[in-house]
């Protein structure tokens, strides 16, 4: 059996990703696992484009469109086989360059992802949110930003969707396989050798223990109390408006992201280009939101969430 640890990581990490593409991917795994292979083609046909398959759209000299697109993880070494999706250490690598280059007045993180991993998020989510300020960063979902990608693009200064775009999936979950059978099939009967009355206790041998189960639900509620903490304070909204608004883990159109404060406005990639191109260098946290017509600004912004 070939890449058996990548099967074993992918159902032990924690992920902030849409299911179907989490089902997608294990597919894929255990198909590459049965010595299986797919060209490049099938993958993406499969899996979806990466990073290094799309370019992003034109843009004058003064902003910087940085996209964000694929699965995403914090260092890609577990999914570089089956994904060309998008690194978080690429991501902030990409954002500091932005920030630090004097010729850049707008940043553009141009979002086409259906999640990824909970590790790497919270921390670019937050560096994201403390370079409000320096530029300003706007978020356009151009077409998708699921669970883990709207965990990012929450913490812009403004959220902007495409009229057939989506968001949302607020929520994380892990998944504990039970290979045993699988194993078995294939010739193969693991003995564990361990010391240390918890380690190994969520192998994929065999099912969980209930005290096993009740470790690795603890760890999922920890992160979805983070992600909810951050998209809150992103959006300048209560955690009670995230629970009861952003509805734990739904996706939503364009027009309905924006009547539930997910997002500022609806707009293409070009109009919002066009805009952009137009900003004075003040931050859009002096000015919260642009306003639903013209190009004025306002001063309307919310009380930040501590």
């Amino acid at each position: 059996m070939r890449y058996p640890h990548l099967l074993m990581a992918a159902a032990g990490e924690v992920w902030a990703l849409q299911r179907e593409k989490l089902e997608t991917v294990s597919d894929f795994l255990l198909f590459q696992a049965r010595g299986g292979k797919y060209s490049d083609a099938e993958i993406e046909a499969r899996i979806g484009p990466g990073r290094a398959q799309q370019k992003p759209a034109d843009a004058p000299g003064s902003i910087s469109i940085i996209p964000v697109y694929g699965l995403l993880a914090q260092r890609m070494n577990i999914m570089t086989d089956i994904s060309g999706g998008t690194s978080m250490e690429t991501l902030a690598s990409d954002l500091r360059a932005a920030l630090a280059d004097p010729d850049v007045r707008t940043i553009i993180l141009e979002f086409d992802s259906p999640g990824g991993t909970v590790r790497g998020t919270q921390e670019l989510a937050a560096e994201i949110h403390d370079s409000r300020g320096v530029k300003p960063i706007i978020a356009h979902i151009n077409s998708l930003a699921a669970s883990a990608a709207y965990w990012l693009a929450s913490q812009a200064d403004e959220v902007v969707v495409t009229p057939s775009g989506e968001a949302g999936s607020i929520g994380v979950y892990t998944i504990h396989e039970d290979v045993s059978k699988m194993l078995e099939q294939e010739g193969i009967k693991p003995t564990i050798i361990k010391a240390g009355r918890n380690k190994l206790e969520d192998h994929p041998y065999g099912p969980l223990s209930e005290e096993a189960a009740a470790t690795i639900q603890a760890r999922v509620d920890q992160s979805y109390n983070t992600f909810v903490r951050a998209v809150a304070r992103g959006r300048r909204v209560s955690v009670g408006t995230v629970n009861d608004r952003f509805s734990q883990g739904r996706m939503f159109g364009a027009e309905e992201l924006v009547q539930r404060d997910m997002a500022d406005r609806v707009a293409t990639l070009p109009q919002t280009l066009e805009r952009a191109s137009t900003l004075p260098r003040a931050p859009l946290r002096l000015a919260a939101k642009w306003p639903k017509s013209g190009k004025a600004w306002t001063h309307s912004p919310k009380s930040p969430i501590c």
